[in-house]
């Protein structure tokens, strides 16, 4: 598989927000970016704020640029805070190192995008991420 598409990206944007339906989770939004950090997919449940949509694209945006998940991103940010101080500087503010995005991988490693998510703690946030990735048999890293 060269490149994520659209109807796989719709679908896990489904199974995403179906896992946090069955978890209990507060009212979340979900973006999936192909691997150059573009929109491929969002939702925003009802009653998500207007800052969720913004918040899962910084963390799925910051995983795929840096090709590492969100949570790898969050604790390497911890131990050098002006490097991604800057990187979110240079970024337009777009890059937001917090859990709650994984990279969406094929089963040879190619990265083909990410997904984020925003409405919950960072570990739910992550939780729908990887479960939505399964579900579309990729994986999530």
């Amino acid at each position: 598989m060269s490149s994520l598409t659209l109807a796989q990206a719709n679908e896990l944007l489904t199974a995403a927000l179906a896992a946090a339906r069955v978890a209990g989770h507060a009212p979340m939004a979900v973006v999936v970016l192909d691997d150059a950090g573009h929109l491929k997919a969002a939702q925003r449940e009802d009653g998500a704020s207007m800052f969720r949509v913004d918040i899962a694209t910084g963390k799925a945006w910051a995983s795929v640029g840096m090709g590492v998940n969100s949570r790898v991103l969050a604790e390497r940010a911890k131990g050098n805070p002006n490097f991604f101080t800057t990187l979110a500087a240079t970024a337009d503010g777009r890059f937001l190192p917090q859990t709650g995005a994984v990279l969406i991988k094929s089963a040879d490693g190619h990265i083909l995008g990410a997904v984020g998510a925003s409405g919950g703690t960072g570990d739910e946030d992550e939780a729908i991420c990887q479960a939505g990735v399964r579900a579309i048999g990729l994986i999530a890293a």
